[in-house]
This record gives C-alpha cells, sequence and structure tokens, in this order.
C-alpha cells in the first residue's frame, strides 16, 4: 500500500468514526459476548427467547446452559441445518422449531443456500456442503472475501412476518431476540414492528461492508430501531436495549 493510500484508509476509518459517534454508536469492545453479560440484563431465569436464524441448535442449546428455565422459539430456513438442528435438539418442550423464514412478508420466498467446504474437516461435519452463509438476501462482497463458499443453489422457502407469527403463536412479549440471518436484518425489523414494541433486547450481527445485495450496516440498523439503543458494539454483532421497556 502506497504512503498516500495508507494515509487515505486511516482517514475513512476516522471520519467513520466520528460519524458513528454522531450517531449514538459505541466503539467496538474488545470482548465477546458471553453468558454472563446475557443473564445480567435479561435478570430472569424463564425469558422468552427468539434464536432467529438458528442453523443447528448450536446457541439454542447454549441458552439452557445460561438460563434454567427459558422457553426458546427457533426459525431456520435450511432444509440442511434444519436436518442438523433435529439430530442436535431432540426433543424439548421449552423448545420450539419454525421451518421458515423471517422477512417483510408472508407466503415465500428465495432463499440462497451457501455451499462449499474449507477443509476435509468441514467435509466430514457438513457433507452437503457449508449452510452458515444462506440468506434471502442475494450474496455480493460475500463472493469476493469468502471465495470458498458458494452459491449455487437457490431454492424457495415458507416465509412470514415476525408480527404475523407471534400473533398466530400467542406471543405478546419477548425478552431477548438473538438474530443471525445474513444480510436480512433489516428484512425481519420491517416484519415485526410491532413486535419489536414488546422486545427487550437485541442481539444482531451487523455488516458494515454489503456482504449481501441492499444489506444496511450499523447506522442505518440503529437508525430504524428508534426506541432502542446500543448497550454493546462488538466486531460484527451489536446488542440493543429498548429504552421504553423495563
Amino acid at each position: 500500500m502506497s504512503i498516500v493510500a495508507s494515509h487515505f484508509s486511516k482517514l475513512k476509518v476516522l471520519t467513520n468514526s466520528v460519524y458513528d459517534r454522531l450517531w449514538g454508536i459505541p466503539y467496538v469492545s474488545d470482548s465477546e459476548i458471553n453468558g454472563e453479560i446475557i443473564r445480567k440484563y435479561i435478570g430472569k431465569e424463564n425469558p422468552i427467547i427468539l434464536d432467529i436464524g438458528c442453523n443447528d441448535g448450536f446457541n439454542t442449546l447454549w441458552f439452557f446452559k445460561i438460563f434454567e428455565k427459558p422457553k426458546v422459539y427457533c426459525f431456520e430456513p435450511d432444509p440442511r441445518a434444519i436436518a442438523r438442528f433435529k439430530r442436535k435438539v431432540g426433543q424439548n418442550p421449552n423448545i420450539q422449531l419454525s421451518e421458515i423464514a423471517l422477512c417483510d412478508h408472508d407466503g415465500e420466498i428465495d432463499f440462497y443456500q451457501s455451499g462449499g467446504h474449507l477443509d476435509e474437516e468441514m467435509v466430514k461435519t457438513m457433507p452437503e456442503g457449508w449452510d452458515l452463509s444462506g440468506s434471502i438476501r442475494q450474496p455480493k462482497n460475500h463472493l469476493i472475501y469468502n471465495k470458498w463458499v458458494t452459491f449455487n443453489q437457490k431454492i424457495t422457502v415458507k416465509a412470514s412476518t415476525l408480527d404475523t407469527w407471534c400473533k398466530t403463536n400467542y406471543i405478546d412479549a419477548i425478552d431477548f431476540i438473538w438474530m443471525d440471518v445474513q444480510g436480512a436484518e433489516i428484512d425481519v425489523f420491517k416484519g415485526g414492528t410491532n413486535t419489536l414494541n414488546r422486545t427487550r433486547f437485541i442481539y444482531t450481527e451487523y455488516s458494515n461492508n454489503e456482504l449481501y445485495k441492499g444489506q444496511n450496516n450499523l447506522r442505518k440498523l440503529a437508525g430504524y430501531l428508534k426506541k432502542f439503543e446500543i448497550i454493546i458494539r462488538y466486531a460484527g454483532d451489536v446488542l440493543f436495549i429498548n429504552r421504553e421497556l423495563p
């Protein structure tokens, strides 16, 4: 990198940092989210949790190590991940899996399945291909930064808004949303306006790089969640609190 390019890069980072502060977005924390932090903020042993983009249930099971009696509602549209979820999680009366994609409308939606293998070990654990990067958003810069991940399959999956799902399942209040939807964060938010008003905390992945077409950066996500405030910002994830709820 040339001296001019280096200075430009540093200036860009500084400028973005200033803009972030003006938007009320804190600096990136050096720590990582953990069970102690989640437990501290939620403050109860029987929270209602939504695990949106649950994949194979890894985090779903983690919540049962953090809390004594959580009720976890899980959402996953990829058939490969759903099969692994059922094998790993099994039957639990406090876990409910919905085999759908949450978005901004009810009905059906295209889902871009991710695939590929990074190494031989991954072939053993995911013989059908890497299924952690699939999205209802078409991949963009993801194809540049993670070239080993492929997106050769597009399938049609069932879709629902968060508001419709909550109404159908009689969910009046949510303590914690854990969300990993690969660039489709704003789609979930737009379909859950009423639900988010009754949600205490949201933990979601974000990217300021357009990994998927139309992906909103953190500033835009924070601007949409007007009732929420960022408690902790991590490198790629962020924890929001609803200022209007106890």
